[in-house]
């Protein structure tokens, strides 16, 4: 058990290292005032418009932090710092969340899969675990009768639906983050100093994203081996 003590530590203290990094680019790049004076919600109105969306809404969400796009209202919602402010780090999310809307305007594949996989990942990220303690467990308490093997395995299925989601996101928000950029480059919309650190800032968020992903697949194989191996 000390091995999953370590283990869990060791995730979370990488994911504390650039979370933190992560909040400490975003505070750096929003003291960079655009110079094209654009709030963060009129950068991602200008940008929908520029790829023909026209029935997507820019709302602000309350928090920090909160920025997404949601499919299933056709919604970019914007934290109120990102909504209000005019500075490259609210120019850069403000593209990134416009990204995703742009994604799902073309049928963009892995956000097709990704938006599948929500519903099953909805459960599966609450109850996989359990069941995998479960059903270790119950495999110690009932010798060879093979009913807390068969429950920890179908745990293992519903982190490794778990895991794979969260390595299909990855491309979901790199491609997001490249159609940002582009977008912010080829209409000369922020200087390149003001470019660059927009890059800096989505390079640093897309990390969370990995850090979670191989945080997961540890996760998935720790477990696995807790299981299937003392397996004959």
């Amino acid at each position: 058990m000390m091995q999953f003590y370590i283990l869990i530590g060791v995730i979370s203290l990488v994911s504390w290292l650039v979370s933190n990094q992560l909040k400490q680019k975003f505070k750096k790049y929003s003291q960079i005032t655009l110079r094209n004076g654009m709030s963060g919600a009129e950068i991602a109105t200008k940008m929908l418009a520029d790829n023909g969306i026209f029935d997507v809404k820019v709302i602000s969400t309350p928090g920090r932090l909160t920025d997404h796009y949601n499919p299933k209202d056709k919604t970019v919602n914007l934290s109120e710092a990102v909504y209000n402010q005019r500075n490259a780090a609210a120019a850069a999310v403000a593209a990134h969340e416009v990204g995703h809307a742009v994604q799902h305007a073309k049928a963009y594949q892995w956000l097709s899969l990704r938006s599948q996989l929500v519903p099953v990942v909805s459960i599966s990220s609450k109850f996989s675990q359990w069941m995998v303690i479960g059903g270790l467990i119950l495999g110690a308490a009932s010798g060879n009768s093979g009913i807390g093997f068969y429950v920890a395995v179908a745990g293992l299925a519903l982190m490794a639906i778990a895991t794979v989601f969260s390595f299909v996101t990855l491309p979901v928000e790199y491609d997001a983050s490249n159609r940002a950029l582009a977008w912010l480059r080829n209409k000369n919309m922020v200087s390149q100093q003001e470019l660059a650190g927009a890059t800096d800032a989505l390079k640093w968020a897309a990390r969370t994203y990995l850090v979670a992903a191989l945080g997961s697949l540890a996760m998935l194989l720790y477990w696995g081996m807790q299981v299937l191996g003392g397996r004959d």
